[in-house]
């Protein structure tokens, strides 16, 4: 079993990065192989709804991390989601690159684990929780909770390692997450497969003149 930890930061080794090694460690720790992820700092594509990702589950912009980072979610059986916190809401850097992937390849999160992890001096983190949130809650994957909300404090990565309940709650993250996994596994193994979506209804709020 293997989850992908995605570090929505330019800053490789920053406050965010903190908090996501916090639940790789506890992971390993469990023996869920683990992959962190780093966005960096180089140009990133923004969607452009050209809709050419439907004919070949790829964007059709190879030059940044979006379609590598779809090919290594085929495989992986959970994931972690990081961003710091930017006037409130999530880095545009990773709302761009995870709007390119559901697009594209919904198919490789469905039915998988996945937690959302927050960064900030001070707050705005549950406005961008629910940001990213939401790219969960409609590609069908078990949300991972923990014992508090998901995020850490601190200006610096030194001041986040000083934020002990944040950083709790990051294990508690990683727990949850390898225990989730390892039911899920055990599910497959009993011949309890993930279920069937529907798809037939699309449906939207305009209605013509009659």
């Amino acid at each position: 079993m293997k989850v992908l930890l995605f570090n929505g930061s330019p800053r490789k080794n920053g406050c965010t990065y903190t908090a996501l090694r916090e639940i790789e460690k506890v992971l390993t720790e469990c023996g869920i192989e683990t992959e962190l992820l780093q966005i960096g700092n180089g140009p990133i594509r923004d969607c452009i709804g050209c809709g050419g990702c439907e004919k070949t589950g790829r964007c059709v912009f190879g030059d940044d991390c979006a379609n590598e980072w779809m090919e290594k979610a085929k495989t992986a059986d959970g994931f972690v989601f990081g961003t710091p916190v930017y006037y409130a809401h999530p880095s545009g850097r990773i709302l761009s690159v995870m709007d390119r992937m559901f697009y594209a390849c919904g198919e490789n999160f469905a039915h998988k684990p996945a937690a959302v992890v927050a960064s900030a001096r001070r707050a705005g983190t549950t406005a961008t929780l629910d940001a990213i949130g939401k790219h969960l809650g409609i590609s069908q994957m078990p949300v991972v909770s923990s014992t508090y909300w998901n995020m850490v404090h601190g200006n610096t990565p030194e001041e986040v390692l000083r934020d002990r309940e944040g950083l709790q709650t990051m294990r508690n993250i990683g727990r949850n997450m390898a225990w989730l996994l390892k039911c899920i596994e055990a599910g497959k193994r009993e011949g309890i497969a993930a279920p069937e979506a529907e798809h037939s209804a699309w449906t939207n709020f305009i209605r013509g003149e009659n």
